[in-house]
């Protein structure tokens, strides 16, 4: 499937920091729910799939990549206000972050 260049620029894509990690225990998966500062004055939450490859500890103060318009959706009782970008295959996973540090809410284009 292929998208116009007009329907991928409707996309956001903003630069996060994670600020907290918080288990989500009625999950059906292993999730967490993350609070990440998109530069905004105020912080987001997110609830993320990804607590089989990531500790805690490895996540709180990371730079993420995170669409950041996505309409709000509530996963595992928890609403979910972005989504970060990751990388898999069927036994890894990675969080996509930016090479070099810049500050939350930086776009990218």
């Amino acid at each position: 499937m292929s998208i116009s260049i007009d329907d991928f620029a409707k996309v956001e894509l903003t630069v996060g920091r994670v600020v907290a990690v918080e288990d989500i225990p009625a999950a059906r998966k292993p999730m967490y729910k993350l609070t990440v500062d998109l530069g905004e004055g105020t912080t987001r939450q997110c609830v993320a799939g990804i607590k089989e490859f990531y500790a805690p500890e490895d996540l709180a103060g990371k730079l993420v990549v995170a669409v950041s318009n996505l309409e709000p959706k509530s996963v595992a009782g928890v609403v979910s206000e972005c989504m970060l970008l990751a990388a898999f295959n069927e036994t890894q996973l990675a969080v996509l972050t930016p090479d070099r540090q810049l500050p939350p809410g930086t776009k990218i284009r």
